[in-house]
């Protein structure tokens, strides 16, 4: 943590403390939306009939656009004013969310979920560059963002749950409508409990370079998703060199203006660029794993979505306890050994999750991430404070953005790498002999396996459960062996 005996920084009291409650609400609900439209997609379908295409983009537009516009909301709000655009975010989301909820069409609904996702963008990193600005010590900003973060991952880890209590009562747009009492709640705090921050040198935002990211930004998720899904074929390798090209042409472009829309100078402060050189790993390879041990849930276990979230519970309330105990650590240890720490337990986590199998059943599964998780978190809390810590308070909305979009990057970064590797084992254990179909996936094994006659059906579905399982193995000791290499790069670089 960054201290000065000299000038102790002033403490928080009461109002910013309530500010904070007032701040989490929306984190809360934005995460929520990640996720809680899963259970809602075949009472849409039924509704909608969308296509399969359009399916895909009502899942994925929302994530998509909060992404690609996270730092053009950070800048903007350096200079128009955190507080203005943060009300103004959460008036735009729940008007939104309202839309979402009575569409009548998937084009409409897909539109929506398109402008939830851009007011979301908003949201996010003016939060945490409020709370920047609220709490100065360096002992209760990593308090409140150990909240903020505890919020955003518990939102996601709720959403299906959440999803699933609705739906059992109401229809599918109801999922929507959970931020509109939450963002009048805001529209009307924020003028009384929330200061407002902006820079008051900021120049103009620039446009071209608004499009540039965003197109940069779009391309890479969506290139890197791809790489999950389908392998790396050529819509994805296209995808992937097209944003790397337009993130290069963005870099190029801020080093001639005057004022421009992400400052470099950010990444010449080591504290500012090795704390994104930690965050990245440490969003990266769990990203990754998660996504294998959901499908081992749902596809393997043959639970339902519901159920699934029920099992993952644990470890999403894991990784809240080790975002919150993250400041109290960090108090008594230095940083670089808390994150080395937690990192080290998260590998034998891991380690864990490489004896899961066929017949191990769901418990060995949920304590393996529950103690990943776990170690994992005060990475990433105390990484975001010193990402905040260590930029001007007048880039805190362009620092924040950084920070959440080298996240968002991540998550999609380790969702290929993990997702190719053990698609790539998948493929090679199931061997010759079974469907084209099953080759693709699990899922499409499982979907194949049904059209079969008798005993030729159950063999699939078992060898392509085996085969996952398989995959599972290697997915999980390569994420083990990274994680202890990643304990290493974070002692050695947070050693200062």
């Amino acid at each position: 943590m960054n201290t000065t005996a000299a000038s102790p920084s002033p403490a928080a009291g009461r109002r910013e403390w309530i500010g904070l409650a007032v701040l989490a609400l929306p984190i809360l609900l934005v995460s929520l939306d990640f996720s809680v439209l899963y259970l809602a997609l075949p009472k849409l379908s039924a509704d909608l009939a969308p296509s399969g295409s359009e399916l895909l983009w009502i899942s994925d537009i929302y994530g998509f656009m909060i992404a690609g516009f996270l730092i053009t909301m950070g800048t903007l709000g350096d200079r128009i004013g955190r507080r203005r655009l943060l009300t103004f975010g959460a008036a735009a989301f729940g008007a939104a969310s309202v839309l979402a909820a009575y569409a009548d069409s998937a084009a409409l609904l897909i539109a929506a979920r398109a402008l939830m996702g851009v007011a979301g963008a908003t949201l996010m990193p003016s939060t945490l560059a409020l709370i920047s600005g609220m709490f100065e010590d360096p002992r209760q900003r990593a308090t409140a963002i150990g909240v903020w973060f505890s919020c955003f991952l518990g939102g996601i880890a709720l959403g299906p749950i959440v999803g699933g209590l609705l739906l059992e009562h109401f229809w599918w747009g109801s999922v929507f409508l959970l931020s509109v009492p939450v963002m009048v709640v805001l529209l009307v705090l924020a003028p009384r409990l929330l200061p407002e921050q902006r820079d008051p040198a900021a120049g103009r935002i620039d446009l071209a370079s608004v499009a540039c990211s965003l197109a940069a930004i779009l391309l890479l998720v969506y290139g890197l998703k791809e790489v999950a899904q389908h392998g790396l074929d050529t819509a994805a390798w296209f995808a992937v060199v097209a944003g790397a090209a337009l993130a290069a042409a963005f870099v190029r472009r801020q080093r001639t203006l005057a004022s421009p829309l992400l400052d470099l100078a950010l990444f010449r402060n080591r504290t500012f660029a090795v704390a994104l050189a930690v965050m990245l790993p440490g969003a990266l390879i769990p990203g990754g794993v998660n996504l294998f041990a959901t499908q081992h849930l749902r596809l393997v276990e043959g639970l339902s979505p519901f159920q699934a979230g029920l099992w993952l519970l644990p470890s999403a309330l894991a990784t809240i306890a080790g975002a919150m105990l993250a400041p109290l650590l960090a108090s008594r240890w230095r940083p670089a050994n808390v994150i080395a720490g937690g990192v080290l337990l998260a590998a034998g986590g891991f380690a864990l999750l490489t004896q899961v199998s066929v017949g191990s059943g769901v418990p060995l599964l949920v304590l393996g991430g529950t103690i990943a998780f776990l170690g994992i978190a005060p990475s990433g809390v105390l990484a975001t404070e010193m990402v905040l810590s260590s930029a001007p308070p007048e880039r805190a909305g362009s620092a924040s953005a950084v920070s959440e979009t080298t996240a968002e990057l991540g998550v999609a970064l380790g969702v290929a790498i993990f997702g190719s590797i053990g698609a790539a084992v998948y493929r090679a254990q199931l061997g010759a002999g079974v469907p084209n179909a099953a080759r693709d996936s699990l899922a499409g094994a499982t979907a194949a396996a049904r059209e079969l006659p008798g005993r030729a059906g159950v063999e699939v579905a078992l060898a392509a459960r085996e085969a996952f399982v398989d995959a599972f193995t290697v997915v999980a000791t390569v994420g083990g062996i990274a994680m202890a290499l990643f304990a290493v790069l974070a002692a050695t670089l947070l050693r200062d």
